[in-house]
């Protein structure tokens, strides 16, 4: 799968997924952050994705924190898996300060129910919903946006991501160790807008509108 965990990331779309990533957290506010898993005091995440290791996410900022990168044991993957209950969505995935890449990016990726069948060895992202190749650059942002754009045969998907489960597979083919952290905002799902949100989600819609056709100019 060098083809997609290198580093032939599209950063272009960056201005538009940052208008609407900035929408998003002005129309689903969250609460406060909780580690739910730490790999510094918990141990290794699951190295195998059919077998990923389960987290349990509530309401607000749910942090995981973890290292990936190559040592002399081989290649440390990490997977993980998670399920949003009833009543809420996964709204963003964030890069939280301290998040360290080598060869200036890491891989990270999103598959649909509670284990991640893609193989690393794959040539193309079939059987993803999303992937992202994260950096410094991505700290405190919503890469969730970016995810969700179909890129290498992943399925492609819109945000909020509703109930369900859900599995991550993060990874970096460097020689080192890499540490890493990651918010996962889970929000209350939308009720119908009152007249106020109206008016939220035309200034949003006109920022949007206007970053895209920027981006057509250039």
């Amino acid at each position: 799968m060098n083809s997609i965990l290198g580093l032939s990331s599209p950063h272009i779309r960056r201005i538009v997924f940052g208008c609407a990533a900035l929408f998003i957290s002005i129309m689903a506010p969250s609460a406060g952050a909780t580690t739910i898993y730490d790999e510094s005091a918990s141990g290794d995440l699951s190295n195998s994705g059919l077998s990923p290791t389960t987290l349990t996410v509530s309401s607000g900022l749910n942090e995981i924190f973890g290292s990936t990168g190559r040592n002399a044991n081989g290649l440390d993957r990490d997977y993980l898996t998670f399920t949003v209950p009833g009543g809420f969505e996964l709204a963003g995935i964030i890069p939280l300060p301290g998040t360290a890449s080598g060869g200036l990016v890491s891989f990270i990726g999103l598959q649909a129910g509670a284990e991640v069948t893609v193989s690393p060895s794959a040539s193309d992202a079939t059987g993803l919903l999303g992937w992202w190749h994260y950096s410094a650059a991505d700290i405190n942002t919503n890469i969730l946006v970016e995810m969700g754009v179909p890129a290498m045969d992943s399925s492609g998907f819109s945000i909020p991501l509703g109930p369900g489960a859900y599995s991550l597979w993060i990874q970096d083919f460097n020689t080192g160790t890499f540490n890493y952290g990651f918010d996962l905002n889970l929000v209350r799902a939308a009720a119908t807008p009152e007249p106020s949100s109206y008016v939220l989600t035309a200034i949003g819609m006109l920022i949007i509108g206007a970053a895209s056709r920027r981006l057509r100019r250039a």
